[in-house]
């Protein structure tokens, strides 16, 4: 006998936290047992999924993209980390609109570097909502990295002043953060980082530089206009030509320096929350999982839904990008292995039933079922998402306990 129901949404954005979605649907199933698990695909919304889960929340002071201070978290359970970009450098951390060649990555490097401090050895990146198209410098600057100009001074922040890199500097690569290895003062990257893991959860597949780089495919939505694209795309391609040179950081170049063979810079999801997969690769010497999947692992999804009845997801919107390694597809993938069905839960949806089921989807209730007007769904889901549980309960948990 199957007995309690999974509740595994993520969030609904704009609206509700992964948690708080899950408290609203538990409210609405009523007395049915319910195991509370809510998720997330490594962007936005990771760490408050892992927090309802079990890890700890740290709020450390850091640099949001443009400079200003902001406190932001990220989660820890015994020597694993967890750390979301968009928590330091996400673009709801820009206080004057978008700024796309000056937003850096550096805030999440300092929550990087505060977690190692704490003991963390396993850091998970979560990547997704970032402001920044910065190639990850950032981030390996908050880590002990220079990047210098032919005068030797170091650049401003940002993908825009890329252009200008001559050569990076990595001995100071986590002085000061952790005890590493030393030859003669020389540091080698993979000495900086021996004794950790990093793992990067992530479902963007793209490279770092071309049509399907980071700049021609995220810039535009943080703000980059045609010109400023250009100007990124230039400085990412700089930024992969010098790194070869540094301790083998990247692959390999023609002799005209000339980017030919891409290395790391080529590989899927370097071109991640703007290039950040790619510091990630190189000097962190992470490795890239699918996002969902990795973090359903993590938070022992499958000890939950092995003897469940019914599996409940969901996010805000149930569409195309969905079928693309979002958190409700991989949930259903999850839980067929066990043979469990699962029903989602959205603010609206645009999938047929059939799509729906072949992704292993069951059935699919809308807030827009109840509320054709998104603007009030938007502004107060929680009752109506409390009224589609009660819904699905009578339709799929009545009677069905054998």
């Amino acid at each position: 006998m199957r007995g309690h129901v999974v509740v595994a949404p993520d969030k609904f954005k704009g609206s509700l936290t992964a948690p708080e979605v899950a408290a609203h649907l538990v409210a609405g199933l009523g007395e049915a047992p319910s195991v509370v698990l809510p998720v997330a695909d490594g962007g936005d919304g990771t760490v408050d999924a892992v927090v309802a889960c079990g890890f700890s929340r740290v709020s450390v002071e850091v640099a949001g993209p443009t400079g200003e201070r902001v406190l932001a978290s990220y989660a820890v359970l015994g020597e694993t980390a967890v750390v979301e970009m968009a928590e330091a450098s996400g673009l709801r951390r820009l206080p004057g609109g978008p700024a796309a060649l000056r937003a850096d990555s550096f805030g999440t490097g300092e929550l990087i570097a505060h977690a190692v401090r704490g003991g963390a050895r396993k850091i998970v990146l979560g990547l997704g909502g970032s402001a920044c198209t910065d190639g990850g410098t950032g981030l390996v600057r908050a880590l002990g990295v220079r990047f210098l100009d032919a005068s030797g001074n170091d650049l401003p922040p940002g993908g825009g002043a890329l252009r200008d890199l001559a050569t990076i500097d990595i001995s100071g690569f986590m002085a000061g953060i952790r005890e590493i290895s030393r030859n003669e003062g020389h540091a080698h990257a993979v000495d900086a980082v021996a004794g950790l893991e990093f793992v990067v959860a992530s479902d963007v597949d793209n490279p770092l530089l071309g049509p399907y780089g980071a700049a021609a495919v995220y810039g535009p939505q943080k703000g980059a206009s045609a010109e400023e694209v250009k100007a990124l795309e230039a400085g990412l391609a700089r930024l992969a030509a010098v790194a070869v040179h540094t301790h083998g950081l990247a692959g390999s170049v023609e002799h005209d320096g000339v980017v030919r063979s891409m290395g790391v810079a080529g590989q899927p999801g370097a071109g991640a929350a703007g290039g950040t997969g790619f510091a990630a690769l190189a000097f962190l010497h992470a490795e890239i999982r699918p996002g969902i999947a990795y973090l359903l692992d993590l938070l022992g999804f499958d000890d939950h839904v092995r003897d469940a009845r019914l599996v409940i997801t969901g996010e805000g919107s149930l569409d195309e990008q969905s079928l693309r390694g979002k958190a409700p597809i991989g949930v259903a993938t999850a839980a067929a292995r066990y043979g469990v069905p699962v029903v989602a839960v959205c603010g609206r949806r645009t999938l047929p039933d059939e799509e729906l089921r072949k992704a292993g989807i069951e059935a699919a209730y809308a807030l827009t079922d109840l509320e054709p007007d998104v603007a009030v769904c938007m502004s107060n889901p929680g009752p109506l998402l409390e009224r589609l549980a009660a819904t699905i309960a009578a339709a799929h948990l009545e009677d069905s306990g054998e």
